[in-house]
């Protein structure tokens, strides 16, 4: 499939909330995911997204673990009496980094402000399992949810599943997997700043490759220990812009970002998904960086980033009406 580039640009500088947090990480400057190993690239992780000590909110939190495998998922249920409309959410780290808790503050403040059930999904991360094992764990969650919909008070006309980067990824795929497997209908896949291609070449990352939190030198290191070889980079279901065809997928919000060496993947699926018939909301957030969808506590409590939920939350509430 072509991989042209719509016109998506960044703004002259980024957003003044995020020059002012990069010029911060420059001054206490922090070692790069792809100069640690995999451990200490999450313990990084994990240290720069803590726990609050007062988590926002919600009607009420569920631990759970699925199909043989135990994958872990927990589940935000509102406030309010279901069936509950649902988003499936795959977090983000380039596979290898990330868990329910990197991204708890995301998945809270999504369930509010849509009023809807969110499953975060703690798929097995890479190398220690490489693709499609962290694809095949996001699907299996995903034919529980409509398995188990009646147990779960969930309204199965009404999910939709989404995720950041490489969360964006593997919701894309799971998108694909449900379409070529006859499997549940989707409502909305959402798209956020999502991999969608085996390759660096693309000019976001001339321009963005440095400088902005996301480095190409993480991408290549994140796609080295993700995939068995290269074979498996031009396998559709790891690099969603090779598939053949587009058609019959759920309607799709993608959301890019400015300043991002993910921003022109992203805005090639989004022109794909809309040439293949499907309907495509795209947003660019032309002075953000990779990551914002995380940066909701202090002290890295963003406008953009709540800009960014609000839209989402926008699309999902509209397609859950």
């Amino acid at each position: 499939m072509s991989t042209e580039t719509p016109e998506v640009t960044a703004a002259e500088e980024p957003h003044a909330e995020i020059t002012g947090l990069l010029q911060q990480m420059d001054a206490e400057p922090v070692p790069s995911y792809s100069s640690l190993s995999p451990e200490n690239a999450r313990e990084l992780m994990a240290e720069m997204f803590p726990e609050p000590d007062e988590p926002t909110p919600v009607g009420n939190v569920m631990e759970l673990a699925i199909g043989e495998e135990g994958i872990p998922v927990r589940v935000y249920v509102p406030e309010g009496e279901g069936p509950y409309s649902t988003v499936v959410y795959f977090h983000g780290g380039g596979w290898v980094l990330g868990d329910l808790d990197t991204h708890d503050a995301t998945c809270r403040t999504l369930t509010n402000k849509t009023d809807s059930m969110v499953i975060s999904v703690d798929y097995r991360l890479a190398p220690e399992h490489k693709f499609p094992t962290p694809l095949e764990d996001c699907y299996t969650v995903l034919e529980w949810v409509f398995d188990d919909a009646d147990t779960m008070q969930i309204d199965t006309d009404r999910v939709a599943i989404a995720g950041d980067s490489a969360g964006g990824n593997l919701a894309a795929a799971v998108a694909l997997l449900a379409r070529d497997r006859d499997g549940p209908s989707i409502a909305r896949q959402v798209l956020i700043y999502p991999v969608t291609q085996y390759g660096f070449d693309m000019d976001s990352y001339e321009e963005n490759g440095e400088g902005y939190l996301l480095t190409k030198a993480d991408m290549e290191w994140f796609w080295d220990l993700y995939l068995r070889d290269d074979v498996d980079g031009k396998n559709p279901y790891a690099s969603p812009l090779e598939a053949s065809s587009l058609e019959g997928l759920p309607p799709a919000t993608v959301i890019t970002c400015g300043f991002d060496p993910l921003r022109d993947e992203g805005a090639a699926y989004a022109s794909q998904l809309e040439a293949a018939g499907v309907d495509v909301n795209h947003i660019n957030y032309d002075d953000a960086i990779h990551g914002i969808a995380q940066f909701l506590i202090e002290p890295m409590n963003l406008t953009r980033s709540r800009d960014l939920i609000d839209d989402v939350a926008t699309d999902l509430r509209s397609t859950f009406e």
